[in-house]
């Protein structure tokens, strides 16, 4: 079949090339340059690491993409025990949740502009050392204002975590290995909404907030000395920004130091396929933060669980189905990518990839929140707690069969600036679930948990719609603005 030149960027199927060849082409610059080897160089770029390496890759960044759960996930339950130790209430010392809500969005951004500029590697070596400062500081702190503060840097320091981290799973998987790739690195990094509550509650009920402060200090400066050792630069050779700016000048005034304007990101959320994915994202998110948030409100009280450990316990169904889905989806995703480019005639559509979160999306995320609600209002005893736990689990198993395609997606479309598609993704989302998560509390308080959950189970098959409009219309989607969307040739 002919290559086609519609506007959905559909191309055709590169084809294969044997590796034999590899370190030859990418030492000769001329083989490179022709027509008939670009395949090689396209294959050649993504054998760079052996498959063993990029599982010690993918542990490295997987273990720095977690920290940022446990930063927040661990913060929550000690908030009783801090205010305390303060002499504060629990209303002022919940700020910092706040405020590291907004470190989060703004450091993702940060971070993932300057990963795109110097690399992968020097975003991991400066950030996980200021989280160890961080760290180290809230634990030592006496009062409101330095908590505050050092949260602040705490925050913002690991905020690169998920969006650089899903920028090197696109720097060293080819197409159709990615979304199992970003599915496993989503698994690992997810166990920490997970285990966090707990590993927070165990420390406050048995020792202290600040230990586990220290703890997380400790866990980044060992991240630290892995990464300096075993981590490399994945960043594709010559496409830094970097690499590609000439320094005569600058270095002639010894300034070789650019300062980047990490909101100039934002403007990607003009591609009406970046928007559709964050806003889906948030609509299916949505539904497990309303359940996990107030737990210890609405599963906790319905069925008298008071001990902190306890509650957090009920947290791990929920975790352990997005240890389950985020794999899963992404591994169905790369198979139906692969089937339907065969099919196709090696004609690349970008949107397969999206067509595994449409039963997750319409079914699973959706039902599990509504049926958490009615049980929790109506059935009693030790059968409700059940059926609740088993909602947890489906819930989380649902939410990431979306998130796992959905951000493999991203970076596929958005290959050569993944890690900023990726930061405007989590960053924006967390921004308006901040807003949305305050609203929990006060409409079970007001209409109950079985019809605040329907609302939200509502909100969930809107995020369905507009991932089903998404796969429909993607292609005419990419038409409307020009955002320099990546090619096959260019994944």
């Amino acid at each position: 079949m002919e290559p086609t030149t519609e506007v959905s960027e559909r191309t055709p199927l590169i084809r294969a090339v044997p590796t034999e060849s590899v370190s030859a082409a990418l030492a000769d610059d001329e083989v490179l340059a022709t027509p008939f080897e670009e395949p090689l160089k396209h294959d050649a770029i993504y054998n760079r690491f052996s498959p063993a390496r990029k599982k010690v890759i993918i542990t490295l960044i997987a273990w720095s993409g977690l920290i940022p759960f446990f930063v927040s996930g661990t913060f929550i339950p000690s908030i009783p025990q801090i205010a305390l130790d303060l002499h504060s209430t629990g209303e002022i010392i919940s700020y910092a949740v706040s405020i590291s809500i907004f470190a989060i969005g703004v450091g993702s951004l940060f971070w993932a502009t300057h990963s795109s500029y110097y690399g992968r590697r020097p975003i991991y070596l400066i950030g996980l050392p200021l989280l160890v400062v961080g760290s180290t500081a809230v634990g030592l702190s006496n009062d409101i204002p330095h908590l505050m503060a050092w949260r602040f840097l705490q925050a913002f320091a690991c905020s690169g975590g998920v969006s650089v981290g899903a920028a090197v799973i696109g720097d060293i998987y080819k197409l159709e290995e990615r979304g199992g790739a970003m599915g496993i690195f989503f698994a690992a990094m997810l166990l920490g909404p997970a285990l966090a509550p707990l590993a927070g509650g165990v420390a406050a009920h048995y020792a202290s907030w600040r230990v586990m402060q220290y703890i997380l200090a400790l866990a980044a400066a060992i991240d630290f000395v892995m990464m300096y050792f075993l981590f490399p630069e994945t960043s594709h050779p010559g496409t830094r920004g970097i690499d590609k700016r000439e320094f005569a000048e600058e270095s002639a005034k010894g300034m070789k130091y650019k300062i980047l304007n990490p909101f100039a990101s934002l403007r990607l959320l003009r591609s009406p396929n970046l928007l559709a994915i964050t806003m889906s994202g948030f609509a299916v998110l949505y539904s497990d933060f309303a359940l996990l948030t107030p737990l210890a409100y609405t599963i906790g009280a319905r069925y008298g669980i008071t001990n902190e450990a306890l509650i957090g316990l009920c947290f791990v169904p929920c975790g352990v189905g997005n240890c389950i889905g985020a794999p899963l989806g992404g591994r169905i995703s790369d198979y139906v990518v692969a089937k339907r480019r065969k099919a196709r005639g090696g004609i690349w559509c970008p949107e397969d990839r999206l067509r595994v979160t449409l039963v997750a999306a319409g079914l699973l995320a959706p039902l599990s929140v509504l049926a958490a609600g009615f049980i929790t209002e109506y059935v009693s005893g030790t059968v409700g707690l059940v059926l609740n736990l088993i909602c947890l689990f489906i819930n989380g198993l649902g939410v990431d069969m979306v998130l796992s395609p959905s951000a493999s997606y991203i970076v596929d479309i958005m290959h050569d600036k993944s890690a900023e598609s990726m930061a405007v993704n989590n960053g924006f989302r967390s921004l308006i679930m901040a807003v949305a998560i305050a609203g929990v509390f006060p409409m079970i308080g007001a209409f109950g948990v079985a019809k605040t959950y329907t609302a939200v189970a509502l909100l969930a098959w809107v995020g369905f719609g507009i991932l089903w409009a998404t796969v429909r219309y993607g292609d005419r989607m990419r038409a409307w603005v020009d955002m320099g969307y990546s090619t096959a040739s260019s994944n």
